[in-house]
């Protein structure tokens, strides 16, 4: 994996984080799907976590030096 891959899989699991909290949320405030918050957090904690990972992992790959090099991991 490369630091850019990282970084876009870090984004991609930061937005399902902020869709999964927004949901949690809009549930929150409807008593017909209140039960489905705990659903909707846990998701999107996941989701957090899976983010920071990947942003960690980012953090730590060299950026290539040039365009032609790709560090693999």
């Amino acid at each position: 994996m490369t630091r850019d891959e990282a970084i876009g899989k870090a984004r991609d699991a930061a937005r399902q984080a902020a869709t999964l909290a927004g949901h949690a949320e809009s549930a929150a405030h409807h008593s017909d799907r209140q039960s489905k918050v705990p659903m909707y957090a846990a998701a999107g904690a996941v989701w957090a976590d899976t983010a920071r990972a990947y942003a960690a992992l980012a953090a730590v790959l060299p950026e290539p030096a040039t365009v032609d090099e790709t560090p693999e991991v």
